[in-house]
């Protein structure tokens, strides 16, 4: 089992950064891909970005890519969500999650692990 835990979320004015972290603890896995997805409520999951565990591969949605990078301390089993040139349309509740086996990156029904999920609100 596998345990994750989002941090970072806040208010932040549009043009604005802000950084998100998500914490694993349990039995965490060798292989396997982390992700961030944001939802408003009522919507479907939207991928934002992930990162294969052990190569550190990167892949981003295209509404994100050039603003948000992602990163990863393996040593501190912890992935980072770095968001920069923030928009309005930026707000959302964002999740971190975990899989073991991943053919569709952008697919949330493929993550077997969800965080609890972090505010992001950015003001016009």
């Amino acid at each position: 089992q596998v345990q994750l835990e989002e941090s970072g979320g806040g208010l932040v004015q549009a043009g604005g950064s802000l950084r998100l972290s998500c914490g694993a603890s349990g039995r965490m896995f060798g292989t396997g891909v982390m992700a961030w997805f944001r939802q408003i409520p009522g919507k479907e999951y939207e991928f934002v970005t992930a990162i294969t565990w052990k190569y550190g591969t990167t892949y981003y949605g295209n509404s994100v890519k050039g603003r948000f990078t992602i990163s990863k301390d393996n040593t501190k089993n912890t992935v980072y969500l770095h968001m920069n040139s923030l928009k309005p349309e930026d707000t959302a509740i964002y999740y971190c999650a975990a899989g073991r086996t991943i053919l569709t990156i952008e697919s949330a029904d493929e993550y077997d692990y969800w965080g609890q999920g972090t505010q992001v609100t950015v003001s016009s």
